[in-house]
């Protein structure tokens, strides 16, 4: 039978079944809030209630197996599986595109279905498997993001959306971009902008010139080619 270490370190074993049940949902509960904070206060639509209420729902779907297993010799966790698709459902509909082409909000749906399982551990009683992944979660969301963001700004490749004065602007910038050491691998008009008047295109690069890439950053070349007389507006896209 396994054995949870941390219900062997807290004696949660030998405690009545009504306070088992409480300190499940507690732990779910408060690191779906460290979580739904992260993400709240990063301005994602998926904040704190929304964490908070799928970890908790994850939760009592675990005890629901739990007791279904223990009393009637159930074979399958049935109420867990039903919310792991329900809440993949959810996520895959988090999801959006925004005006710059560029797909908003993958890692907090990825987070809120993993939300869902870590209170099906802790309803479980599991809560090593549910602390641990919990911990897991909160560094990929608060500490990884700013090691992604070094590593994205000196990679070979990236991207950038571009606002040229006119259309007759674009052979001259990509002269410049050739010139400068670095290949377009892809270019197109932003259709979020088609009939406004605008010339916005979305454009891939690649830094062939070795110098360039050993010296420059992605934020050095992108202000490097603000300066250009013809282009109204330049950034990277994340």
């Amino acid at each position: 039978m396994f054995s949870d270490p941390i219900v062997e370190l807290l004696g949660l074993a030998e405690v009545p079944v009504i306070v088992q049940i409480f300190t499940r949902i507690i732990f779910a509960v408060v690191f779906s809030i460290i979580l739904g904070v992260e993400r709240a206060n990063k301005r994602h639509a998926a904040g704190l209630r929304t964490f908070i209420i799928v970890a908790l729902t994850g939760t009592i779907s675990g005890l629901i197996d739990s007791f279904l297993i223990s009393k009637y010799n159930v074979a399958i966790a049935g109420v867990s599986v039903a919310l792991g698709i329900g809440i993949a459902i959810i996520s895959s509909n988090t999801p959006i595109y925004s005006s710059k082409n560029q797909l908003k909000g993958l890692t907090t749906a990825v987070s809120l279905w993993s939300s869902g399982f870590v209170g099906v551990a802790f309803g479980f009683g599991l809560y090593t498997i549910g602390t641990t992944a919990s911990i897991i979660l909160i560094i990929c969301l608060s500490v990884l993001p700013s090691l992604e963001k070094y590593l994205k700004n000196r990679s070979s490749h990236f991207e950038i959306q571009l606002e040229l004065k006119a259309k007759t602007d674009l052979p001259e910038f990509v002269a410049v971009i050739r010139q400068l050491g670095l290949n377009i691998d892809d270019i197109e008009s932003n259709p979020a902008y088609l009939n406004s008047g605008l010339s916005v295109y979305t454009v891939s690069l690649s830094i062939f010139k070795k110098e360039l890439k050993k010296y420059k950053t992605h934020i050095e070349i992108i202000e490097a080619l603000s300066s250009l007389p013809y282009i109204n507006f330049i950034e990277e896209l994340s």
